[in-house]
């Protein structure tokens, strides 16, 4: 029987986050603020995955993510895992997925959308998952994923 090996190490306690398309792995960590925490996060990428070919892993000690968090994955990851990690072991699994309502975590792209000017929650409704695409609740345009501004 051949010995698997963990490509990147294990953690404590904490998440890991799978099946990030590799091309969105920086965008992830961006967005989530992963690069100004003081926690331990690594990360693997160009790593060998049956389900999407090649994909990205990132693994954060001692944090566990809200669900505004999530939804932020969502927008870049659609199809990614979170593995919820306590005393080395995963105590929970969740695939993470495009919410039908998007509020306060994107922004629209159009420069004349009162959500730009005013201090207001942006509000989408999601119009398509696959591709995104999210009508405004204010200006009511559609924005597609590559238009969409994730704060």
């Amino acid at each position: 029987m051949a010995k698997t090996k963990l490509k990147v190490s294990a953690i404590k306690d904490g998440t890991v986050i799978d099946h990030i398309h590799t091309e969105n792995l920086f965008k992830v960590i961006n967005i989530l603020g992963l690069d100004k925490i003081k926690n331990q996060v690594t990360f693997g990428m160009n790593l060998e995955s049956k389900k999407i070919g090649g994909k990205a892993i990132i693994k954060i000690s001692n944090k566990f993510f809200e669900q505004e968090e999530i939804n932020k994955i969502a927008m870049l990851a659609p199809n990614a895992n979170l593995n919820v990690i306590r005393d080395y072991e995963v105590v929970e699994k969740k695939i993470v997925e495009i919410p039908d309502q998007i509020v306060g975590i994107a922004k629209c792209f159009n420069p004349k959308c009162i959500s730009n000017f005013e201090h207001m929650d942006s509000m989408f409704t999601v119009v398509s998952k696959n591709p995104l695409e999210v009508k405004c609740h204010y200006c009511e345009k559609i924005n597609t994923k590559e238009q969409l501004i994730i704060k």
